[in-house]
Protein backbone atom coordinates (compact mmCIF):
# COMPACT_ATOMS: atom_id res chain seq x y z
CA UNK A 1 0.00 0.00 0.00
CA UNK A 2 1.67 3.51 -0.72
CA UNK A 3 2.65 4.99 1.87
CA UNK A 4 2.31 8.70 0.94
CA UNK A 5 -1.05 10.37 0.29
CA UNK A 6 0.23 11.36 -2.93
CA UNK A 7 1.01 7.75 -3.84
CA UNK A 8 -2.07 6.94 -2.41
CA UNK A 9 -4.39 9.47 -4.57
CA UNK A 10 -2.46 8.68 -8.06
CA UNK A 11 -3.95 5.28 -7.10
CA UNK A 12 -7.16 6.03 -6.65
CA UNK A 13 -7.30 8.55 -9.81
CA UNK A 14 -5.71 5.14 -11.44
CA UNK A 15 -8.66 3.34 -10.54
CA UNK A 16 -11.46 6.23 -10.78
CA UNK A 17 -9.97 6.34 -14.44
CA UNK A 18 -10.07 2.46 -15.04
CA UNK A 19 -13.89 2.68 -13.92
CA UNK A 20 -14.89 5.72 -16.26
CA UNK A 21 -12.93 3.88 -19.27
CA UNK A 22 -14.59 0.56 -18.60
CA UNK A 23 -18.33 1.99 -18.10
CA UNK A 24 -17.14 4.09 -22.14
CA UNK A 25 -16.02 0.96 -23.36
CA UNK A 26 -19.40 -0.83 -21.83
CA UNK A 27 -21.70 1.87 -23.38
CA UNK A 28 -19.42 2.15 -26.58
CA UNK A 29 -20.03 -1.62 -27.31
CA UNK A 30 -23.92 -1.56 -26.35
CA UNK A 31 -23.99 1.42 -28.74
CA UNK A 32 -21.85 -0.20 -31.67
CA UNK A 33 -24.25 -2.90 -32.03
CA UNK A 34 -26.62 -0.61 -33.11
CA UNK A 35 -24.90 1.16 -35.80
CA UNK A 36 -24.02 -2.50 -37.92
CA UNK A 37 -22.42 -2.65 -41.27
CA UNK A 38 -19.08 -1.42 -41.91
CA UNK A 39 -19.25 1.10 -39.53
CA UNK A 40 -19.16 -1.52 -36.65
CA UNK A 41 -16.03 -3.38 -37.61
CA UNK A 42 -14.38 -0.01 -37.56
CA UNK A 43 -15.46 0.21 -33.89
CA UNK A 44 -15.33 -2.74 -32.91
CA UNK A 45 -11.65 -2.48 -34.15
CA UNK A 46 -11.19 0.73 -31.70
CA UNK A 47 -13.03 -0.80 -28.97
CA UNK A 48 -10.69 -3.99 -29.20
CA UNK A 49 -7.39 -2.09 -28.13
CA UNK A 50 -9.81 -0.26 -25.81
CA UNK A 51 -10.00 -3.03 -23.79
CA UNK A 52 -6.58 -3.37 -23.76
CA UNK A 53 -5.35 -0.41 -23.08
CA UNK A 54 -7.69 -0.18 -20.08
CA UNK A 55 -6.43 -3.72 -18.35
CA UNK A 56 -2.82 -3.06 -18.80
CA UNK A 57 -3.92 0.90 -16.86
CA UNK A 58 -5.56 -0.59 -14.00
CA UNK A 59 -3.04 -3.57 -13.89
CA UNK A 60 -0.03 -1.31 -13.18
CA UNK A 61 -1.31 -0.13 -9.63
CA UNK A 62 -1.58 -3.59 -8.63
CA UNK A 63 1.57 -2.90 -6.32
CA UNK A 64 -0.25 -0.38 -4.54
CA UNK A 65 -3.35 -2.23 -3.25
CA UNK A 66 -4.82 -4.49 -0.64
CA UNK A 67 -4.61 -8.22 -1.63
CA UNK A 68 -8.51 -7.69 -1.89
CA UNK A 69 -8.13 -4.91 -4.08
CA UNK A 70 -5.80 -6.63 -6.27
CA UNK A 71 -7.77 -9.14 -6.62
CA UNK A 72 -10.92 -7.41 -8.24
CA UNK A 73 -7.81 -5.56 -10.17
CA UNK A 74 -7.06 -8.82 -11.76
CA UNK A 75 -10.36 -10.08 -12.49
CA UNK A 76 -11.22 -7.01 -13.87
CA UNK A 77 -8.34 -7.17 -16.12
CA UNK A 78 -9.08 -10.66 -17.12
CA UNK A 79 -12.59 -9.74 -18.20
CA UNK A 80 -11.48 -6.62 -20.12
CA UNK A 81 -9.16 -9.27 -21.58
CA UNK A 82 -11.97 -11.41 -22.66
CA UNK A 83 -13.84 -8.30 -23.97
CA UNK A 84 -10.96 -7.58 -26.38
CA UNK A 85 -10.97 -11.49 -27.14
CA UNK A 86 -14.54 -11.81 -28.45
CA UNK A 87 -14.61 -8.41 -30.11
CA UNK A 88 -11.73 -9.56 -31.83
CA UNK A 89 -13.90 -12.77 -32.68
CA UNK A 90 -16.96 -10.93 -33.72
CA UNK A 91 -15.09 -9.51 -36.27
CA UNK A 92 -13.29 -12.59 -37.65
CA UNK A 93 -17.17 -14.10 -37.90
CA UNK A 94 -20.25 -12.96 -39.16
CA UNK A 95 -24.19 -13.70 -38.42
CA UNK A 96 -25.47 -15.31 -35.19
CA UNK A 97 -21.80 -16.19 -33.89
CA UNK A 98 -20.39 -12.07 -34.46
CA UNK A 99 -23.70 -11.41 -32.78
CA UNK A 100 -22.90 -13.69 -29.97
CA UNK A 101 -18.85 -12.56 -29.43
CA UNK A 102 -20.41 -9.37 -29.44
CA UNK A 103 -23.11 -9.89 -26.60
CA UNK A 104 -20.24 -11.58 -24.77
CA UNK A 105 -17.91 -8.79 -24.79
CA UNK A 106 -20.95 -6.99 -23.81
CA UNK A 107 -20.73 -8.78 -20.61
CA UNK A 108 -17.23 -9.33 -20.28
CA UNK A 109 -17.43 -5.23 -19.86
CA UNK A 110 -19.71 -4.97 -17.65
CA UNK A 111 -18.09 -7.40 -15.55
CA UNK A 112 -14.90 -5.41 -15.20
CA UNK A 113 -16.82 -2.34 -14.40
CA UNK A 114 -18.36 -4.34 -11.33
CA UNK A 115 -15.00 -5.30 -10.19
CA UNK A 116 -13.10 -2.11 -10.75
CA UNK A 117 -15.80 -0.82 -8.77
CA UNK A 118 -15.26 -3.15 -6.18
CA UNK A 119 -11.75 -2.00 -5.99
CA UNK A 120 -12.48 1.45 -5.85
CA UNK A 121 -14.91 0.20 -2.63
CA UNK A 122 -12.57 -1.85 -1.12
CA UNK A 123 -9.57 1.08 -1.50
CA UNK A 124 -11.97 3.63 0.01
CA UNK A 125 -12.39 1.41 3.11
CA UNK A 126 -8.52 0.59 3.24
CA UNK A 127 -8.21 4.45 3.56
CA UNK A 128 -11.27 5.14 5.78
CA UNK A 129 -9.33 2.65 8.06
CA UNK A 130 -6.14 4.10 8.11
CA UNK A 131 -7.55 7.26 9.32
Amino acid sequence: MPKTAEAQTKVKDALEHGRAAAQELHAALTDAVSVGGEALKGDLETLALQAKAIAVSIGGSLEAQTAATKKAIEEAAASLEGAAKHVKQALESSGQDAGRSIRNAIGDARAAVQKISEAVAEKRSAASKDK
